[in-house]
């Protein structure tokens, strides 16, 4: 059986990649939307970027109205602004929800309606080019054919898809994460480390995912905890930066499973950050997929020394776990009741959460099957 892997047209990388991807960002278009948000405008990567555009003679406005994850009404707000400013292709600067964003306003400003439409549905069309710069690392927004977008209306957060939805050029400086606070280096290498760890040990697995997302996982291993306690530690942010879009590539083809479908309705029900509530759930979805593919887990384990190389699959596998505990309690997760969700809350909103996350289609990908009984059992659990 063939398979595909996808990837952007193309990625510019390491330090200045600003500045050399003038070439190519001046073939998009002749005005670009910035979408981003209030805190990225007042930092010097961003600077970088409009006078960059500014050298070109490029012309661009600035929406700064993605506010946290994304919403519907966010992306309205945003599609109006790029039909009124007469822009013709998009550069999204931040972490993963002005990358995001960039492509839901993207997919309605060239097939309309509203971007609940798309739910369960690929998208399609010719949609404006993008570019995605990302200042965080670990969402992969860069480099996937994903978006995320929440139904205010439903409270639930809709993962949209499509190949159309990938980047055109993916522009990374590893620079641009150095100012990201302690809290925000952790959500975003553990959502990183998330989509490795699950595009491995997913049913849409082939050997070019495996082979990007036992990289990213290494590289996580060793230099997440580095970055967390020193931001400045600038080998650390490079490797992350790596590892950041290893993950992406790996969930772009291979997809992710039971940790985000469980997590998206955490989210977009109590409001925890991506990354967060996917860290928060990370070491018992694991668990319950564990004896579905023990071999995948130990192969972890031993790339990441913390299973020694001649330990048999089950106890490569389990000592795995017990690595992901160890990089979540450095990194400082804190539990449900530590975050301040109410218990009693949070258990009458699990049965549709639990609907949620099935109707997602994230947990099928899961290499065991999942049944929305065994997710309520795991949302029990967190407690």
């Amino acid at each position: 059986m063939s398979r595909e892997f996808i990837v952007p047209k193309k990625i510019i990388m390491g330090e200045n990649a600003v500045a050399d991807s003038a070439e190519y960002i001046k073939k998009l278009g002749t005005k670009a939307l910035i979408v981003t948000g209030k805190h990225v405008v007042k930092l010097d990567c961003f600077r970088s970027v409009t006078e960059m555009l500014d050298k070109l003679g490029i012309a661009y406005s600035i929406f700064t109205g993605i506010t946290g994850e994304p919403t519907d009404k966010m992306i309205d707000e945003g599609l109006a602004a790029y039909k009124k400013e007469g822009c013709d292709f998009l550069i999204g600067i931040g972490g993963g929800s002005p990358l995001d964003s960039i492509k839901a306003i993207a997919a309605l400003s060239a097939n309309g309606g509203k971007i609940s439409d798309y739910m369960g549905k690929t998208i399609t069309g010719d949609l404006p080019p993008m570019a995605a710069i990302p200042t965080t690392a670990g969402t992969g927004s860069e480099a996937t054919q994903f978006t995320v977008i929440t139904d205010s209306e439903k409270d639930i957060k809709m993962l949209l898809k499509g190949t159309v939805l990938i980047p055109d050029i993916a522009i990374i400086d590893p620079v641009f994460s150095s100012t990201s606070p302690r809290n925000i280096t952790a959500a975003t290498g553990l959502d990183a480390l998330t989509h490795a760890v699950e595009s491995y040990t997913s049913r849409k697995a082939q050997p070019l995912t495996d082979a990007v997302a036992v990289s990213a996982v290494k590289r996580i291993f060793k230099y997440l905890p580095r970055a967390y306690k020193d931001g400045s530690d600038k080998k650390a942010r490079e490797e992350m930066s790596v590892a950041a879009l290893e993950a992406g590539i790996a969930i772009n083809n291979a997809s992710v499973t039971i940790v985000h479908g469980m997590s998206r309705p955490i989210g977009a029900n109590f409001h925890i950050a991506h990354g967060i509530s996917n860290a928060m759930l990370l070491e018992k979805c694991m668990s319950f997929a564990l004896d579905g593919a023990y071999e995948k887990f130990a192969d972890l384990g031993r790339a990441t020394g913390t299973a020694k190389q001649d330990d048999d699959d089950k106890t490569a596998a389990e000592k795995f776990l017990e690595g992901l505990a160890e990089i979540c309690r450095i990194c400082e997760v804190p539990t449900l009741a530590e975050y301040g969700i109410d218990k009693d809350n949070f258990f009458s909103l699990a049965d549709k959460m639990a609907d949620d996350a099935i109707a997602s289609g994230s947990p099928a990908n899961t290499i065991k099957a999942v049944t929305k009984q065994d997710v309520l059992n795991i949302y029990s659990k967190l407690w």
